[in-house]
């Protein structure tokens, strides 16, 4: 009972200097308040970076595997994947027959083509040839009208699928569908709007939103896919493990391309969780880097606590020795310094984290979505609490050693 009372009189000791010493605390939280701004603010950034990333690739299917002719992560020289022989429509043909238990088998190829609405032009567009089963391999779905289907596909009809920035810029306010669009040469008529997903282009990778599906047979009727590269998805079904999946694959692969026993592989199988993992790696070390150089902030600021709890303890020498004269131990003193530094850095962490509250909406408006989480607002709290204790520490041990006789004499 008596140590509760103890720290609760330090602590209505510790918030009377604070207040009366107002300017003073003011510039003293000025160096937490900026410190806790950039921490918060690198830690949500980052959220809203991993969040987006992983809705926009989502759109690939985390239990969908990709055969190509080359890897979508490489490191080192990529001379032996150039060499390789391009993947063909046959080979998805025959896959098709040899996994019968396989949700979905899907090929593709691309190109960049313009496309052009009467007078708006949009240069570089990633124009995909593929068939009906995408919808089966891809989480992303048309938000409009509707996607290809095995009719389109079969008689090699010139319709299409748009991305929603496509949509956007080519058609502003006018409605898209049945509207017929220029993909380079041939004229194709849009037959659905995709859902906005977004961009990998993190990695150099697509922005989801600036393409073009078209049939396949199409493609390549207008666009020519005779010595063209394919990409193959296939679904794995629910039953087998991804894993055991992929062993299966790559031995039809091998069969399918005549690969004799010892031979290396000559494409590779991707998957959505070899980009995911990339990006934690390098995400982790942007962030720890990110947290290293704001976190200098926090460390200016701790000292500039220091420095005010110094001169503190100095102007109060009298007061502490009229305190030990009349029974405050030690432990009384020390608290109610460790209290008084710990309070102001609280302050100036409740002020940040208001800040990047407002920062984080911003963001969430104009850049990505972001917010602050619950889990970032204890860390920040606990950071600057923890912050207020370290440059208390030195100041509330000299005043708490102090000879009572000593500073009663102090003028």
């Amino acid at each position: 009972m008596k140590a509760f009372y103890d720290t609760t009189e330090s602590l209505k000791i510790a918030l009377a200097a604070i207040k009366a010493n107002k300017s003073r605390g003011v510039l003293t939280t000025l160096g937490i308040v900026i410190g806790i701004l950039a921490v918060v603010t690198t830690m949500t950034t980052a959220n809203g970076l991993g969040n987006s990333f992983r809705e926009s690739i989502s759109a690939l299917g985390s239990d969908v595997l990709y055969i190509s002719k080359r890897p979508w992560i490489t490191t080192g020289s990529s001379l032996e994947f150039r060499n390789r022989r391009n993947l063909d429509l046959k080979e998805a043909d025959k896959l098709q027959r040899r996994l019968a238990n396989a949700v979905a088998i899907n090929p593709t190829t691309n190109t960049n083509k313009n496309a052009k609405y009467r007078s708006a032009v949009l240069e570089n567009i990633t124009v995909i040839g593929t068939t009906d089963k995408h919808i089966m391999v891809s989480a992303s779905v048309p938000d409009q009208g509707r996607f290809l289907t095995a009719f389109d596909v079969q008689l090699k009809k010139r319709v299409c699928v748009i991305g929603s920035e496509i949509r956007e810029q080519l058609f502003g306010d006018a409605e898209p569908l049945n509207k017929a669009i220029k993909i380079g040469r041939y004229r194709y008529r849009v037959v659905g709007v995709m859902e906005e997903q977004g961009s990998a282009g993190f990695f150099g990778g697509p922005n989801f939103d600036r393409q073009i599906f078209v049939p396949i047979t199409a493609f390549m009727k207008s666009f020519g896919g005779a010595n063209r590269d394919f990409n193959i998805a296939v679904k794995a079904p629910p039953e087998i493990s991804l894993a055991d999946f992929e062993y299966e694959l790559i031995g039809e692969m091998r069969k399918i391309r005549k690969l004799k026993p010892g031979a290396p592989d000559d494409f590779s199988i991707n998957q959505m969780n070899q980009l995911v993992g990339v990006y934690n790696n390098v995400m982790g070390v942007i962030v720890s880097i990110g947290l290293v150089i704001t976190s200098i902030s926090l460390f200016v600021g701790g000292i500039g606590v220091m420095n005010i709890m110094f001169v503190s303890v100095t102007e109060r020498t009298r007061e502490i020795g009229v305190r030990k004269a009349i029974g405050a131990k030690k432990r009384a003193i020390l608290t109610q310094f460790l209290f008084e530094a710990s309070t102001i850095c609280l302050i100036g962490g409740v002020i940040g984290l208001l800040l990047a509250f407002g920062v984080a909406s911003l963001i969430s408006k104009f850049l990505m979505p972001a917010s602050v989480s619950m889990t970032i607002v204890a860390v920040a709290l606990l950071v600057s609490i923890f912050t207020g204790v370290l440059s208390g520490l030195i100041p509330s041990l000299k005043a708490a050693r102090m000879n009572p006789i000593d500073a009663l004499r102090y003028e």
